[in-house]
């Protein structure tokens, strides 16, 4: 069995949370899919990236400042490495 690609992985989540709603109306799927998403994209690229931000921002297309901003929103900023020694 071929694993599922991101895409069909993303169709069935959100066919099953429409599902779930049970007929109710749902708010903001956009932002809460983006949200949802967008951490596990940052740790894994902070990862492979060894942690170096202008790596990580290089690999996904971002602005470095902008990286550090989603990385403080979802509270990946390792804070302790900005602490002078």
């Amino acid at each position: 069995m071929m694993p599922l690609s991101i895409d069909e992985c993303v169709r069935i989540n959100l066919q099953q949370y429409f599902a779930d709603l049970d007929g109710q109306d749902p708010t903001n799927v956009y932002a809460m899919v983006i949200h949802l998403v967008e951490r596990p994209v940052l740790e894994e690229v902070m990862q492979r990236a060894q942690h170096n931000q202008s790596r990580a921002a290089q690999w996904l297309g971002l602005n470095r400042n902008t990286l550090r901003k989603k990385l403080q929103a979802h509270g990946l900023l390792d804070t302790d490495a900005q602490t002078p020694s």
